[in-house]
């Protein structure tokens, strides 16, 4: 029987400031909380970790995919814990 596929919330409006420019990313709170646990486990900022992201993606991916595609590769490759709300029971 295949896995069922959790329910995902709506994406939100969330603010952040990038090179001392406030802007806002459309993010779903799964995503959201993982990315700001990423930012923890590295001591950063999560303004620092959107800073850095910013810099570092190709301009034709939007900043809001390019934080869940972050996201996802940090856990893809095992290089944070997997968090709580999305761990296997």
């Amino acid at each position: 029987m295949p896995a069922a596929v959790p329910t995902m919330s709506v994406p939100k409006k969330r603010s952040i400031t990038i090179r001392g420019h406030r802007t806002s990313v459309s993010i779903e709170d799964e995503f959201w909380a993982c990315f700001r646990e990423i930012a923890c486990a590295d001591e950063k900022s999560i303004n620092l970790l959107a800073t850095e992201i910013d810099a570092s993606r190709d301009l034709s991916v939007n900043l809001a995919s390019s934080i869940r595609l972050y996201v996802l590769s940090r856990f893809m490759n095992g290089t944070t814990k997997e968090p709580i709300h999305v761990r296997k029971s």
